[in-house]
């Protein structure tokens, strides 16, 4: 029989050749054409907010059906899966009131592992739309009209019942066919979303417009691991630790989307330039294979899982360095200083960081090379026009 961790090694490979494959088509396909302005339209971060909401309306309900069906005790699930779930917010007063008053608790059982089956994958792609978006209105466009979107659901559902299987439990069968309804339905209103949208941004090849661009990003990414840790794990009763760190980040990001949405003079930054035009083209490599790499460190084989995300790391830096208008000796030494210089910060980032989840060692590391990388590649730009 084949392992899983063979699986999800094929979904791995199977999601970067697509990728490859397809990204060129993507980009060489006219401009969407972008919709009458007067039209209400929601961006993904709004509909990301709004899936997060009921990620913790879940949560809610299941700790009211724990409390009440089975006396608070959530072992009945627990012991089906690792340590790190279930830890409840059993003694909430305002829960256990609710849990008292609430009509027909039996009714709520599908709240066990059930719903978020169906929410998780709205959660990720609207979580990779939304950074997309910051970066570029267009190429979110391009994506959601393209094969990327429903490739990307396919591999990221993939994913989600292969690491079902390997933690196979009652719900488990469940499980795998609301992840596989969730993969038609939710690309179908992404891509209907998309094409209502109206957004015309693009980040600037500047210093302030590449730095807001990574301190939103990391701002999600906090926002997103506080999330998985206290609801999608089943974790309320840790939410009260996590709050500052979740009200900080979510603080961050409302100020730098607001300083985003304020114009900014373009200057000749060739180096720059190349970093806005590697980040517009990693995003739309790693679209597809993202959430199959991040498990394949886990249930695959790990250096095969970072070899391919080195790989669209590379093919993303070539893409770029041929639509930016500078010499490639020179652009190379420039870019090799900027990444020399980001590595040793990602390394002092990974030494200060206090162990945790690997994705917070990870988050912290990538946002050290990528603010140090714009500020070197920004200096390095400077000094050239001087």
């Amino acid at each position: 029989m084949i392992s899983v961790r063979v699986l999800v090694d094929v979904v791995v490979v199977a999601s970067v050749v697509s990728a490859l494959a397809i990204t060129p088509r993507v980009l060489a396909r006219r401009p969407d054409p972008v919709g009458a302005a007067g039209r209400r339209v929601f961006s993904p971060a709004a509909w990301l907010a709004l899936v997060t909401g009921l990620v913790y309306v879940n949560q809610v309900l299941f700790t009211v059906y724990v409390l009440r069906v089975h006396d608070g005790d959530p072992s009945f699930v627990a012991r089906y899966l690792p340590a790190g779930w279930f830890d409840l917010a059993s003694a909430n007063p305002a829960l256990r009131h609710l849990a008292e008053v609430f009509p027909a608790p039996g009714l709520l059982a599908p709240s066990v592992l059930r719903v978020q089956a169906f929410l998780e994958l709205p959660f990720v792609l609207l979580a990779f739309a939304s950074v997309v978006r910051w970066l570029d209105a267009d190429l979110y466009r391009r994506i959601a009209r393209s094969a990327l979107l429903p490739l990307a659901s396919v591999s990221y559902t993939s994913v989600f019942c292969l690491v079902e299987w390997d933690l196979r439990n009652p719900y488990t069968v469940d499980d795998v066919l609301i992840r596989a309804a969730s993969a038609v339905v939710t690309p179908l209103l992404l891509a209907r979303a998309a094409a209502r949208d109206t957004g015309t941004t693009r980040v600037p090849p500047s210093v302030p417009g590449l730095l807001v661009f990574v301190g939103s990003l990391g701002a999600l990414g906090a926002l997103v691991l506080v999330v998985y840790d206290t609801a999608l794990l089943y974790n309320l009763g840790r939410l009260d630790d996590r709050l500052p760190l979740a009200l900080a980040a979510g603080g961050a990001l409302l100020v730098l989307r607001a300083v985003a949405s304020r114009p900014a003079a373009a200057r000749s930054a060739p180096t720059l330039s190349f970093v806005a035009h590697a980040l517009r083209h990693w995003l739309l490599l790693f679209f597809v294979p993202a959430l199959a790499i991040r498990y394949g460190l886990l249930f695959g084989t790990p250096r095969l899982a970072l070899a391919a995300g080195a790989l669209t790391a590379v093919v993303a830096s070539v893409r770029a360095a041929r639509e930016t208008q500078v010499g490639a000796l020179r652009l190379a030494t420039r870019v090799g200083c900027a990444v020399l210089a980001g590595a040793v910060a990602a390394a002092l980032a990974l030494r200060v960081t206090p162990p945790s989840y690997e994705e917070v060692a990870l988050l912290s590391a990538m946002g050290a090379f990528l603010v140090t990388g714009v500020v070197v590649c920004g200096l390095l730009d400077r000094s050239r026009r001087e």
